[in-house]
């Protein structure tokens, strides 16, 4: 079972950057795929940037452009960089699973995004 420990949030305004980080231990981190999840106020936790290796990325619509993943397998770690952040992107950042098999049951604590208007 894997643990994954995320930071790396905090308050922003619009426009702003931010770069988070997942900690993921309990497993062999190079071969497992990653991906960012996020969950808005009100809303379901979706999957908004993922990576398979070290170079296959997918990101959702609404971050496109906008937000990179990548990793270190070195240090068993996986990172989302957040540029031009909007108010929508707010909510609370975990990372997990994102294969075929979907998300790990073991979810971290997150970490919160608050970006200001």
């Amino acid at each position: 079972q894997i643990q994954l420990v995320e930071s790396g949030g905090g308050l922003v305004q619009a426009g702003g950057s931010l770069r988070l980080s997942c900690r993921v231990s309990g497993s062999v981190f190079r071969i497992l795929p990653m991906g960012w999840f996020r969950q808005g106020p009100g809303k379901e936790r979706e999957l908004v940037a993922s990576i398979v290796g070290g170079a296959t990325t997918k990101y959702a619509d609404s971050v496109k452009g906008r937000f990179t993943i990548s990793r270190d397998n070195a240090i068993s770690t996986v990172y989302l960089q957040m540029n031009s952040l909007k108010p929508e992107d707010s909510g609370r950042y975990y990372c997990n699973l994102a294969g075929a098999d979907g998300p790990s049951a073991s979810w971290g604590q997150g970490t919160q995004v608050t970006v200001s208007s």
